[in-house]
């Protein structure tokens, strides 16, 4: 482990030889503690079958390139940063009025729109998202990189490079698939309000309604690859100045299951970030945002990582040190709350779930609230 400082200086370092590389901190790691992947030479690597080893990007869209990191051909870092001395002096962002008002009519137009199409039944559930640029005002991007991970300490926060993809960074609330052996994890995660001090919520009709569509196709879509699954109650979760609802998904995979690529074409993209039914949802999103998400709700993570299991260190079974299993496993996470940096400007990606009760004005509102912690971020 080195230290924080010379940490972040092989970032930078990284960064100015245009060479791939990958900075992260998971939700289940200790606060401070961060991990990288610098990729040791220029050349691209891509997913073919998903056996592979390393970090992967990938997009929304299924028939785009996804990149990875391999492992082998990377140097692997890790540090301890004391998130508490990083600078929490945000303040809220400033944007042109009339951008505004022409981005609002826009989307509300785009919301009513896809309302109009579940009442047809064309589907029952749709997300929609949209673009807003942020001047960087020359900003540091390891610099927003250590701002995030203290303003999102639940959350898989990362920076990612590659000459492919560009520069992105985010600070995702949501698990895609956690692999250990046979055993995986998962989450529902819809309904948003904004954090106002207090973690008990009423939600609505319309959330509570989203929530059960995700939950259910997540679980039924999962039933030919599983022996056992089981679900939580749905629980509200704070990430960063927002609340969600949540359900946690686990269970056991068959043992003739276990192929990656599968389970990831079946969950992904989830009702959470695309729609319900899939197909139609999504092609309503790629004929009608008139944009090109990008990476934006695709996913990221680690990939067939090798990782020790220890035996009980008691002194009875001290012998049994010596018969540490090796195991491989995934940490996959939807890639939400991001932004793209473009030149001299931040693109954020922003969006909601829309049912039959969805109010478009209401849907507006919530994607300024999920773009302002990353504008305060970017407008210090």
């Amino acid at each position: 482990m080195i230290t924080s400082e010379e940490f972040f200086d092989k970032l930078r370092f990284q960064l100015e030889k245009k060479l791939p590389f990958v900075a992260y901190k998971k939700p289940s790691t200790p606060t401070g503690e961060i991990k990288a992947f610098l990729q040791s030479n220029s050349e691209t690597y891509k997913i073919l079958n998903f056996s592979e080893s390393g970090f992967v990007f990938a997009p929304f869209a299924a028939n785009k390139p996804k990149f990875l990191i391999p492992a082998a051909q990377s140097e692997f870092l890790e540090t301890n940063i004391d998130l508490s001395e990083i600078d929490k002096d945000f303040r809220n962002s400033s944007i042109a009025e009339i951008e505004v008002e022409t981005a609002r009519k826009q989307h509300v137009a785009l919301v009513e729109k896809g309302i109009e199409q579940i009442k047809k039944g064309i589907f029952k559930k749709v997300v929609l998202s949209r673009r807003e640029s942020v001047k960087l005002q020359g900003r540091d991007s390891i610099k927003i990189f250590q701002e995030l991970l203290q303003l999102y300490p639940t959350a898989l926060v990362y920076i990612w490079f590659h000459p492919e993809t560009g520069l992105w960074l985010g600070a995702t609330p949501e698990t895609l698939l956690e692999i250990e052996r046979n055993r995986f994890k998962t989450m529902a995660l819809a309904g948003t309000v904004k954090y106002a001090g207090e973690m008990e919520v009423v939600w609505g009709q319309k959330e509570k309604q989203e929530q059960q569509f995700v939950t259910d196709s997540i679980m039924e879509n999962l039933k030919p690859f599983v022996e056992k699954i089981e679900k939580s109650h749905p629980f509200t979760a704070k990430a960063g100045n927002l609340l969600h609802l949540k359900t946690n998904i686990s269970g056991f995979l068959y043992p003739e299951s276990q192929d990656l690529g599968k389970l990831i074409s079946v969950i992904h993209p989830t009702p959470a970030i695309c729609g319900l039914p899939k197909e139609p949802a999504k092609n309503f999103i790629l004929e009608n945002e008139n944009y090109d998400r990008e990476y934006y709700s695709g996913f990221l993570g680690e990939l067939n990582l090798k990782k020790e299991i220890k035996r009980s260190g008691n002194r009875r079974n001290q012998e049994n040190q010596a018969y540490a299993s090796i195991i491989t496993t995934s940490n996959l996470f939807v890639n939400l709350r991001c932004m793209k940096f473009e030149e001299k400007q931040a693109v954020l990606f922003v969006g909601g779930g829309i049912t039959k009760d969805s109010d478009p004005e209401a849907e507006w509102v919530e994607t300024q609230n999920k773009a302002e912690t990353m504008k305060a971020v970017l407008l210090k």
